[in-house]
């Protein structure tokens, strides 16, 4: 039987709610001091929906215990061109999400709030808005100092985020420290997904145990997944955590038995296979154990009419684009990935440029300053191994439609069909 989705939702209304309807609809935030909040969070087991899956009660301790005045970000930047939950979450709901900042900054004693979006986002205007409507008003404690990021791949990252903030370019730093030890200002610096906010706005107003009221005990609560495949157009959904993967395509009416493989995670997570997917628990421990990871919550069918190894190049030289260009995998490891795929999904290929990808892919992950790296390996690598026949195929120059097929996953400032996107 398929779960329905959250009902009535929690997070995402039909329609962009207004502060009057946000107030009639979730009420006022009781005041709370922060031991309140830190123990509510703890109790609830709210994971971080950003796409590490931190536990946030963890979090927001660790930048209260640390020396100085904290610092408050939320990250509403949604780097992952595949995920459409966060600007979606500030269109719909954007209220919940200052909400969860005002909170968050009582629980680490901060006296600075800023929300970051990409610069080029409808989020912008949605978030600007409400926050002039509760200026107007005067309903936070703390005035949300509103950012606009250019929109490279990696500006979302938590350093990067930092970097802009602190006057320099929107690129990772090399850490440590991380930004809960020394941020923004060189202060404390709490960087919290928005997703992750709008719910410390929901426990904040009604407790740890209905938090924990729905879904996986492991990560309780509701999550926002960005869905798309065969069949249907890309639909974000608001379901209990802990669905399986057959479960998301349904709801969002993707044809699960015309997908020849499944990518959970977006572009820094994995290629699976449907009999390993279609079963899959949507869970970072499960997600994990099948080699994968969960990230920000995208889950992508392929079709059959479509070549995974055509799809993959085109997701690495993009990568390979928005690298931050300042450490060795970055400037050299990912473009020399991008260029061997490529050869391999469009040819002619030459037999020591395998030797020399699967070399790439072995020294490249856990040596630059980000992530950034780490993500796009392990993408070419499940591509590798789930299209393995394909590899054959490729490498034995056999012809390909997939080669001349409208691209199916979404690549920015690609002039090709983007598939099932909006």
């Amino acid at each position: 039987m398929i779960p329905p989705t959250i009902t009535p939702p929690r997070l995402l209304t039909p329609t962009a709610t207004t502060l009057g309807e946000h107030l009639q609809r979730y009420g006022v935030v009781p005041p709370l001091d922060a031991a309140t909040i830190l123990g509510e969070v703890d109790a609830s087991g709210l994971l971080g929906r950003g796409g590490a899956g931190f536990p946030t009660g963890r979090k927001l301790r660790a930048v209260a215990a640390g020396a100085g005045t904290a610092v408050v970000v939320g990250n509403g930047c949604e780097g992952e061109p595949a995920s459409a939950k966060d600007v979606l979450l500030l269109e719909r709901s954007p209220h919940l999400v200052l909400d969860g900042l005002q909170i968050a900054a009582t629980a680490v004693g901060a006296d600075q709030v800023h929300l970051v979006v990409h610069q080029a986002s409808p989020a912008l205007r949605h978030a600007g808005q409400a926050i002039a409507d509760r200026r107007k008003v005067g309903l936070d404690r703390l005035p949300v100092q509103l950012h606009g990021i250019p929109g490279r791949y990696v500006s979302s990252e938590e350093s990067a985020l930092v970097n802009f903030l602190n006057g320099g370019p929107a690129k990772p730093m090399f850490t440590p420290p991380r930004p809960y030890e020394r941020g923004v200002d060189k202060r404390p610096t709490l960087i919290n997904n928005v997703e992750t906010l709008a719910h410390l706005g929901l426990v904040a107003r009604h407790g740890a145990a209905w938090f924990r009221g729905i879904g996986d005990p492991e990560g309780p609560g509701s999550q926002l997944l960005s869905v798309a495949g065969p069949g249907a157009m890309q639909r974000v959904l608001e379901v209990e955590t802990g669905i399986t993967v057959d479960d998301a395509f349904a709801m969002a009416g993707v044809d699960a038995d015309a997908c020849q493989a499944v990518l959970v995670g977006g572009y820094f997570g994995t290629w699976l296979s449907p009999t390993v997917a279609r079963p899959l628990t949507l869970t970072h421990s499960a997600v994990r154990a099948a080699g994968g990871a969960l990230g920000a919550g995208i889950v992508v069918g392929l079709p059959r009419d479509r070549c995974g190894l055509v799809e993959t190049s085109r997701v690495a030289t993009y990568l390979a684009a928005h690298n931050a260009g300042q450490c060795g995998p970055c400037l050299n490891g990912l473009p020399s990935i991008a260029a061997a795929l490529h050869k391999l999904a469009y040819g002619p290929w030459r037999e020591d440029l395998g030797v020399a990808l699967s070399r790439w892919l072995t020294v490249v992950p856990g040596r630059g300053a980000c992530r950034h790296p780490d993500g796009a390996a392990r993408l070419v690598g499940s591509a590798l191994s789930v299209f393995a026949d394909d590899v054959t195929r490729h490498r034995q120059g056999l012809p390909c439609a997939g080669q001349t097929a409208a691209a199916w996953l979404p690549v920015p400032d690609a002039s090709a069909a983007q598939g099932p996107w909006r």
